[in-house]
């Protein structure tokens, strides 16, 4: 039987080497990241998998789609404060229910998941959230966890070289479950949650009512499907989403009302089809009417199935 003792070391060792705290933090959040991958790193690294997933996938061709999702992208992006991301915002022919952003800037909506969406606010919950990703640098601090993690196993690996191999093998278990339930899932968790304080923050600056993310979410939630226990999970649940979403909408309703008022004197959006550029720039008497930041009817044709 696996020893306190052995416990107790594994603890601490957990604590020391994955527990360290970097120099970094998030922005909105304030938390305090270990990264050790170099930012250009983990941007060219984004960039590659963003091709490669691009290249097997099936990109778009319904316009209205793309269209929204571009202008929904920079729009957001604009109030994200990385002008220096080459921002790219593509829709995947697919009936999946997915979304994902990559380092650097690199953002796919599936077109199954814009029938949840149901307005142009919908979409900018499941956009902002992804951009809120990129500019946290999650994919940086998940690749340094991943790596921590894998250090921290060989340490033990060392330590338990002279037990028996049975003994070895129950060590290694026990460890590898304290990491992957007690450290990378959630944090993975606190990733998500984390995106979708920071992306509620940035669709509100952008003009988007904020009392549409909880909806999203109970929306999601009535999907139905085969769910796994939230501990054993990337994501919180979606309800859990929700309610955090709802304890949050105080401090987003006001950047909303500040947004709002912003637009309706002439805050000037940005050109969606400035893609993968630097920084974007702004279209030229491009003026956000105070009448356009409701959301659209749920008929809008955009929303329709093709």
């Amino acid at each position: 039987m696996f020893k306190f003792h052995d416990q107790f070391i594994m603890t601490i060792l957990l604590v020391s080497i994955l527990g360290t705290a970097g120099c970094y933090s998030t922005p909105i959040s304030n938390r305090k990241q270990l990264l050790l991958i170099p930012e250009q790193q983990e941007i060219t690294l984004g960039m590659q998998s963003y091709e490669d997933i691009l290249a097997e996938e099936k990109l778009s061709s319904n316009p209205h789609y793309v269209e929204m999702v571009q202008r929904v992208g920079q729009r957001i992006a604009a109030e994200a404060g990385h002008d220096e991301y080459a921002w790219e915002f593509r829709v995947i022919d697919s009936p999946e229910m997915n979304a994902f952003a990559l380092p650097g800037g690199k953002v796919a909506i599936y077109e199954g998941i814009l029938p949840i969406c149901e307005n142009e606010a919908g979409l900018a919950v499941v956009m902002s959230h992804e951009i809120a990703h990129a500019i946290a640098r999650h994919g940086g601090e998940r690749m340094t966890q991943q790596g921590v993690a894998t250090a921290a196993g060989k340490v033990v690996d060392f330590y338990s070289k002279d037990k028996e191999q049975k003994e070895r093998e129950r060590v290694r278990a026990v460890f590898g479950a304290a990491a992957q339930y007690g450290y990378i899932l959630p944090y993975s968790r606190k990733h998500e949650s984390e995106a979708d304080q920071i992306g509620l923050i940035l669709m509100s600056r952008a003009g988007y009512d904020p009392k549409e993310a909880p909806r999203f979410w109970k929306r999601f939630s009535q999907q139905g499907g085969q769910k796994p226990p939230e501990f054993m999970s990337t994501h919180p649940s979606d309800e859990r989403r929700a309610a955090d979403l709802e304890a949050m909408l105080p401090e987003a309703l006001a950047e909303y009302s500040t947004a709002t008022e912003q637009y309706a004197l002439g805050k000037p959006i940005f050109n969606a089809s400035n893609l993968a550029g630097s920084k974007p720039k702004p279209a030229a008497n491009a003026i956000i009417p105070a009448s356009s930041l409701s959301a659209p009817p749920t008929d809008d044709p955009f929303f329709t199935k093709p």
